[in-house]
C-alpha cells in the first residue's frame, strides 16, 4: 500500500480497479485545517486526466503494470504488430495506444509493451533513438552565432529542429521523451 504522502511523479496507483499515474502532486498545509495532497492523475487506459485531493493518511494499492520486451514488426491498416522476443507471440496495438511513440518507431525496433490486468496500454521506448534524416535543406557554413536551426524530416516522418550543419543522410540521436535533437550519431 502507498500513502498519499509518498506520491511522486510517474507513480502508478490503483483506484476503483483502474490504474492511475501521478502527473503532478503538491503537499498543501493551509494555515487552518488539516494538510492534504493535491494531485493531477491520468488514467493509463483512457488517458483522461483529473484533479483529485487526498488526505495525507489515505492509503491505496500500487498498480502493477506488466512490461514485456517486444519487437515492432510492421503496420497494417492502422494496427501496429509487435512480437514478444521470448515467446514469439504477436500482439497488435492501435495508433491511439501508441500515441507519440509513433514518431520514433521503426521496424525491428525493440520496445517495452505495458499492460494492466491483461489489457494492453501502450509502449515505452528507450530514452533516445537513432533515426536517419531523409529530407532537409543543404548544410550552411557560417552565420551560426545565433544558434540558428532548420527543420529536418526523419525516416519515420517526424519533423525535428536541428542545427544548420545537418545534412540529408545523417543519422541523428533523438530524445523520445521530448522529441528534441540531441546529437549526430
Amino acid at each position: 500500500m502507498i500513502s498519499s504522502t509518498d506520491f511522486r511523479t510517474g507513480l502508478t496507483i490503483e483506484i476503483d480497479g483502474a490504474a492511475w499515474q501521478v502527473v503532478e502532486f503538491q503537499h498543501v498545509k493551509p494555515g487552518k485545517g488539516a494538510a492534504f495532497v493535491r494531485t493531477k492523475i491520468k488514467n493509463v487506459e483512457t488517458g483522461a486526466v483529473i484533479e483529485r485531493t487526498f488526505n495525507p493518511n489515505e492509503k491505496m494499492p500500487q498498480a502493477r503494470l506488466e512490461s514485456r520486451k517486444m519487437q515492432f514488426l510492421y503496420e497494417t491498416d492502422g494496427m501496429y504488430t509487435f512480437m514478444d522476443t521470448e515467446t514469439y507471440e504477436q500482439t497488435e496495438l492501435t495508433k491511439e495506444q501508441l500515441g507519440s511513440a509513433l514518431n520514433f518507431l521503426k521496424e525491428n525496433m525493440e520496445a517495452n509493451v505495458q499492460s494492466f490486468n491483461g489489457k494492453l496500454l501502450g509502449v515505452t521506448l528507450p530514452n533516445s533513438v537513432e533515426l536517419k534524416v531523409i529530407e532537409c535543406e543543404p548544410a550552411v557554413k557560417g552565420n551560426t552565432a545565433t544558434g540558428a536551426s532548420k527543420t529536418a524530416k526523419l525516416e519515420t516522418g517526424y519533423d525535428v529542429r536541428v542545427p544548420l550543419f545537418i545534412n540529408e543522410g545523417d543519422v541523428l540521436r533523438i530524445d523520445t521523451r521530448t522529441g528534441n535533437y540531441i546529437e549526430r550519431a
